[in-house]
Formats: C-alpha cells, structure tokens, sequence
C-alpha cells in the first residue's frame, strides 16, 4: 500500500473530526516485524496517584493495592494502608512482551483490602453490571506507543474519555452522587526505549526520520514553541475497530512543521496548547481540562497569629473537581511557586497587589504563570472583608485579570466555634480539625466560583446575605441551591450544584467558565 493511499484512508475516517488533515500517516496492515531491533522490549504500566472519591470504608480510610495484569501476567503492589490519597509513591509493573506483536493486553484493577475479603473500587467508566464493570482493560501498541481501550486518546475533546488520557474516573458511569466506591487512578504506560526519548524506535525511524539511538527530547525541528515528545504523546492517535480487527493511527500534531500552537485550546479550559506545554511536568492534559491555582500563605505571626490552609482542604477541592474532570493542581510549594510572605497583622488593599507583583509575578510583568495560574492569597486579616476575589492590577499600561482571590485566617478560625449545633448537623462530624478543613476548602471553592463566572448578577441564589440561617426569609427561597456559592450551605461541604433539585437550584457545575481570567479588562 502506498503511502498516498494509506493518507487517502485516513481522511475518510476522520473526515467527520474537525482537524486539520495535514501530516496525516496511517498504515492498517503490514507484515510482522521486530518493532524495536535495537531491545527486547519490555511494557510498564507505572501508577502515579490514587485517590478515593466515594467512602470506602466507613470507620477508616481505605487500603489501596493495584492488580495489573500484561498479556495475562499478574502484578500486585504492596498495600498502602489507611490512605485516602496515594501521591508520590509511584509503583509500576514491568514485563518483557513479543517484539513482534504489536498489541499488549493491559488490565488495571485497584483493590480495597480488608481481612473480610478486598473489593474492588470503581475506575471504570463502563455502565454495564458484570464482574468486570469496575476493570479498566487496555491494548498497548508497542509500535506506536499509546494505547486504546476502557482509556484512550482522542483529538476532539467532546467525543473523548472525559477523564483525560492516563487518568481514571469512577464517576464516569454515572455514579457520581452514589457511593459506588469511585476512586481517581492516574497512570502511564511506556515501553522499553534506548536513547530515552519516549519516541518508540518504529515511529523514529518510519515516520520522523530521527536517530532511534539519539535522545531528541527538547528538539523544536519546526520552532513552533513546542518540542519533539509533546507533539509526539499529544499528537498521535492510535485506533482499533475490534469489529473489522483493522487498526491504525495518524498524527494531529506533526513536529516537523510549524503549527500555531498559542492559538488552539482544544479543552477550552483557558490553556492554549503552549500553556498546556509548560505545565505538562505537572500532570495538564491539552484535551481534558485543567485549573493551575498558586497559594501563597502568611507566615505565622510572631504570638501565634494566624493559620496556613490544611493539607486535607486542599484533598477535598482537588475530588471536588476532579468528579467533575477538571483536574485541579494546587501550587503551595510543589510545582515551581507557592510561597510563605512576611507576617502582617493587616493587610490593605494596596498591599495585597504588592504582595501579588512579588510573590506571583516575583517582579516580572511578564511573568508566563499570568494567564496560566489562578492566585489565591492567604492572610490574617484583610481590611476589605475576610474573603474575596480580586483583579490584578499590574501597571496603568496594562490590562486586568479577574484571577485572583483572597482568604483570611483570623476569621475563618472562629467560624467552627459559631452556632455549634447546626454545623455540627451541616457537617455531620464532631471533629474540630474536619470543621476546619471544609471550612477552607469551601471558603477557596467559592472565591474560586466567582473568577469562574459564578455571581448574583447570573445566579442570584448566589451571595445572597439575608439567607445564611435556616430562620431566616430568603433561606428557605434558596434552600434547594445547594452549593458553596450560597452562604445557606457555604462552610457545610465543598461542592457546587448541579441544578436537578428543581425551581431555585442552579447548575454551577454547567455555569463555571474556566476561559474567564485570561479575558483582559483595559484601565482607561
């Protein structure tokens, strides 16, 4: 088959997608062959961060293990016990496969154990009600280096696992408002590569033309801002039709020619495709969608004052979103920002744009992270009110963001300690250190909603001041919105609505524009 006929193909079976048919290679049938003669090649399938959605087990936290079966082979890690949030304690499996058989049979399970007998959590988007509902079954393609299956890569966002490629979701089936033991699983599947590159020695040799030997990581042959292995992970599209036994793939992105990256958002999540460049060391996916939030805290005042946002908040907003598949990563330190300020006992409004320009711009109007991070400012005390969003104001000669929020400690501290009874009731929990964990995780869930697009003037359940308690009038007028954005239900859970319970609920979850804080606003 000619390499015209093959293109020819692949434009019928694409011609219904909305990209560009450029570069496009495919090739269906071909003779068995030794896809790497450089190794023996190995498959690793590499599970990089777990985390429960649902309750699992009711008095404690689960006891996550992962099952990982390659062409029928059977791993299974060690057991993480009492661990809601497995994270930076990455466990693979590795198994050497046929370097003739392009396909590798890949099966990922992830367990609850208990002396009773383990069960097995929910990754699975699949609906169906068989033992194998919960399974994610995979077939790896050792020439192409991406896999197809129960997750894949597909270039049209709306047709697409809405989890994102190498990220599981058990809420996908729609099980996301039952306890259906939903859990997150993030993984990578790689194979054995000599110079390194993660190119497989196929591709480099039959398609790009590049050394199999030669480690091309960071090469930009087109100068288009984006390098060699990005288009390569992001641009390669691998199908199988089990009903014909055909497969293929072709290419989206082709690094050999300049494409106009800072132009394509294909998630529409606010990220162009060298946004999602950048931040692809810390987990973004160019087609599922993705929120960067920087937080700067206070330090500790010299007597004691104030707080920094604990660690299980930060948990809660990161499943909050993540049902939803909108990857939430917060930056406190970990991924190239996040920082302690100076003590103040009050912070003005002066300040806080200060505070901004030094220690998220760090005194670079330029700075890339602007437009690309969301900013939440942790303080003592604010003059203006203990919580609110803010625009940065950089110069007169330069455009406003609304990206911006601020969190005050000294007045969310006291609010577990206020009207006990009822938050007790709201939160369901007696303990004072969970009080505190949703009340900031609801507390930057609701600035957040705001630089997202969620306000009275659209949502007017929404900040409504005369209904925080169930006495009063206008509590009962916006009782069945039941969301962080309505102070009724702010500092009970951290959740937005989704507008199913009827006349007054609003659908915040449908509302949320994550495209809104890189829309300028131009000081006159």
């Amino acid at each position: 088959m000619t390499k015209a006929v093959s293109i020819l193909i692949v434009l019928i079976l694409v011609s219904t997608s909305l990209l560009s048919p450029l570069s496009i290679i495919t090739r269906s049938i071909e003779p068995s062959v030794d896809y790497d003669p450089l190794v023996d090649i190995a498959v690793t399938v590499k599970i990089k961060e777990i985390r429960a959605f649902d309750t699992i087990d009711l008095r404690t936290d689960p006891d996550f293990y992962v099952k990982i079966f390659i062409n029928g082979n059977e791993y299974t890690s060690p057991i993480w016990y009492n661990t809601k949030v497995v994270k930076d304690q990455p466990w693979s499996a590795t198994c050497n496969v046929p370097d003739d058989i392009k396909w590798v049979s890949v099966t990922i399970q992830l367990w609850d154990w208990d002396l009773k007998g383990s069960r097995l959590c929910d990754i699975s988007s699949d609906f169906v009600t068989t033992k194998d509902q919960y399974d994610v079954e995979l077939m790896y393609n050792i020439k192409t280096g991406h896999w197809v299956g129960d997750d894949y890569l597909e270039s049209d966002h709306t047709y697409t696992d809405p989890s994102g490629y190498g990220r599981l979701n058990g809420c996908d089936d729609g099980s996301i408002n039952q306890n259906d033991r939903d859990c997150e699983l993030i993984f990578d599947i790689t194979q054995t590569d000599p110079d390194g590159d993660g190119i497989p020695y196929w591709i480099e040799v039959n398609d790009y033309g590049t050394d199999p030997t030669v480690n091309d990581t960071g090469k930009d042959d087109d100068g288009d801002g984006i390098p060699i292995e990005w288009e390569f992970k992001w641009g390669t599209i691998t199908w199988y039709d089990s009903y014909s036994n055909q497969s293929g793939y072709y290419y989206i992105y082709w690094p050999f020619e300049w494409e106009n990256f800072s132009s394509m958002d294909p998630d529409n999540d606010g990220l162009d495709n060298i946004d999602e460049y950048l931040t692809s060391q810390w987990g973004s996916d160019p087609f599922r969608q993705d929120i960067f939030l920087e937080l700067d805290q206070m330090q500790i005042g010299p007597n004691g004052e104030g707080n920094l946002i604990p660690e299980n908040s930060k948990n809660m907003l990161v499943e909050a979103y993540g049902k939803h598949n909108i990857a939430l990563h917060i930056d406190d330190g970990c991924i190239g920002g996040g920082e302690l300020y100076p003590f103040d006992e009050n912070v003005s409004w002066e300040e806080i744009q200060q505070i901004y320009r030094d220690y998220f711009l760090h005194g670079d109007l330029n700075n890339w992270r602007r437009g690309v991070f969301h900013y939440c400012l942790v303080t003592y005390h604010c003059d203006v009110y203990h919580g609110f969003a803010f625009p940065s104001v950089i110069d007169e000669n330069h455009s406003v963001l609304v990206d911006c929020f601020q969190v005050s400690t000294k007045e969310h501290e006291v609010i577990p300690f206020e009207y006990p009874i009822l938050r007790i009731i709201g939160r369901k929990s007696l303990n004072k250190q969970y009080h505190r964990e949703i009340i900031y995780a609801s507390a930057i869930m609701h600035e957040t909603g705001h630089i997202l697009g969620i306000d009275n003037g659209n949502t007017p359940g929404c900040d409504n001041q005369t209904g925080k308690f169930i006495w009063q009038k206008n509590w009962w007028v916006w009782w069945k919105y039941q969301s962080v954005m309505n102070y009724g239900y702010m500092y009970t859970f951290v959740d937005y609505s989704d507008g199913s319970r009827g006349k007054n609920d609003f659908d915040d979850w449908d509302r949320i524009d994550l495209t809104l804080f890189q829309i300028p606003h131009y000081n006159s």
